[in-house]
């Protein structure tokens, strides 16, 4: 591995001379593959079908496609609902809501410590009025929402829920994710506001009021994304991602929750490399591996009863 200060990868220097060539995980590329490159015996199974090497569906995307949204949030409440209602406009199936950091970390933006970060990464929302602007016009009843927020996640689904409920919506019919991944802000970003066992007991809160009053919604998104980000590998990221996934769930049943309850509604939210081969030598086996992972983990770890309580829920 290269490890000198100048160059710290995971993959070996190589110039464009050398005809050896990586993935950024450091893992060699052939010049060619044939069928005895694959394993033997090659276990994939059938998709839909545990451990869901092939996918969580049986037909896939040919039967419902993705939902497609762009992170989007900006400035003022106003300003983000203008945007998103062009994005809703024109071709999105639904809304990637991105906050700043004052509303990340839990301040209002009249705070002193907020000066110049105001509105730059993301909408300011300090108040039901804020959040009530940005969805003005919206029926929440016909659109899903991601909010990409942690530290304050609860707070911001409430706000959320208030607005439905003023537009005659029932929380049992709000579909979206909040990310409320709190863990991985310890580890890669840093916007985390309380100690981790207290802010770990808020996430698992969430789990049970969502259970049983926002049905619908995906009440945490494990993300690999920060850590690859942040510089790790893809092998890396699965393994983060997946040991996060199971103190999150162990974290739950500790606080008297019924794994079936609240595993078919925790999500994943991975990278992905733009170069097509090295996708496919990294990317896309990295997701096959992962939902396999994921569900031969949480079935003897966490004796999930229901097929799709041990299904991981990917995004990228």
């Amino acid at each position: 591995m290269a490890t000198t200060p100048e160059h710290r990868t995971i993959a070996p220097i190589t110039g464009p001379d050398d005809e050896h060539r990586f993935t950024d995980s450091g893992i060699e590329i052939e010049p060619l593959y044939t069928e005895q490159d694959l394993p033997d015996p090659l276990e994939l199974g059938e998709p839909g079908e545990y451990p869901y090497t092939r996918g969580v569906h049986r037909e896939m995307y040919r039967k419902q496609l993705w939902t497609m949204r762009q992170y989007a949030g900006y400035a003022s409440a106003k300003e983000s609902n203008e945007r998103y209602r062009y994005l809703l406009e024109h071709g999105s199936t639904g809304l990637s809501m991105a906050f700043d950091l004052p509303t990340q970390l839990g301040l209002d933006s009249d705070h002193p410590r907020c000066l110049g970060e105001v509105g730059r990464t993301g909408v300011a929302i300090d108040t039901i009025d804020d959040m009530r602007t940005a969805f003005d016009g919206i029926p929440l009843d016909k659109v899903s929402t991601s909010m990409t927020i942690n530290a304050p996640a609860a707070v911001l689904l409430l706000l959320y829920e208030l607005v439905g409920e003023e537009q005659g919506v029932p929380s049992e019919q709000l579909r979206g994710t909040t990310q409320n991944d709190i863990l991985k802000e310890y580890i890669a970003r840093g916007n985390f506001i309380y100690p981790p066992e207290g802010a770990v007991r808020l996430t698992t809160d969430l789990f049970a009021y969502c259970h049983e009053h926002v049905p619908r919604w995906n009440t945490i998104s494990i993300s690999g994304y920060h850590f690859r980000e942040k510089g790790c590998s893809a092998v890396q990221e699965v393994a983060f991602t997946l040991a996060n996934g199971i103190a999150y769930v162990q974290a739950a049943l500790d606080a008297g929750l019924e794994v079936d309850e609240f595993a078919p509604r925790l999500a994943f939210f991975s990278t992905d490399t733009t170069t097509s081969f090295r996708r496919s030598r990294s990317s896309a086996p990295r997701a096959g591996c992962g939902r396999r992972s994921c569900a031969s983990a949480s079935a003897p770890r966490m004796s999930a009863r229901g097929g799709f309580a041990s299904t991981p829920r990917p995004a990228a």
